[in-house]
C-alpha cells in the first residue's frame, strides 16, 4: 500500500480506537481516574524520553568525535521523538505505542526490520 493509503487509515482508525478505549476504561474505572491515568502516563512519558534523548545526543557526538557511523543512534533519536509525541498524545493506543518505542530491544528490532525491508529498494548503510 501506499504511504498516503497508510496515512489515511491511521488518522481515520486511531481516533477511532482511542475513543472507544476512553469509554471502555472510563467506564470500568470512572472519569478522574481515567483522566488521571492519562496525566500521568504523559509525565511518565516524558520524562522518560527527555533521559532517553539525552543519552541518545551524548552516544551521537561520541559516534561522530570518533568517526563511527551514527545511523543507528540517528534512527533509534527519531523513534525516541516519535514516542515522545505519542506519549504527549491523549490516548491509551497512542501511549502503549510510545512506551514500546522507548524500550531499546523494540526500536533495535523495527530498525532491523526496516533495513531489512529497504535493503532491495535502497542501499542501506548500517
Amino acid at each position: 500500500m501506499r504511504i498516503k493509503t497508510w496515512l489515511f487509515l491511521a488518522f481515520l482508525i486511531v481516533p477511532i480506537i482511542e475513543l472507544a478505549l476512553f469509554y471502555v476504561v472510563g467506564s470500568s474505572i470512572g472519569l478522574l481516574p481515567t483522566l488521571f491515568l492519562i496525566l500521568v502516563t504523559a509525565v511518565m512519558g516524558s520524562m522518560l524520553v527527555s533521559r532517553q534523548g539525552r543519552d541518545t545526543w551524548i552516544r551521537l557526538k561520541r559516534e561522530i568525535a570518533t568517526g563511527e557511523s551514527p545511523s543507528a543512534t540517528l534512527v533509534h533519536g527519531a523513534m525516541i521523538l516519535v514516542a515522545g509525541a505519542l506519549l504527549l498524545t491523549p490516548g491509551f493506543l497512542t501511549d502503549a505505542v510510545g512506551f514500546a518505542l522507548l524500550i531499546p530491544v523494540v526500536r533495535e528490532a523495527l530498525r532491523g526490520w526496516f533495513v531489512r525491508r529497504m535493503q532491495t529498494r535502497w542501499v542501506v548503510i548500517r
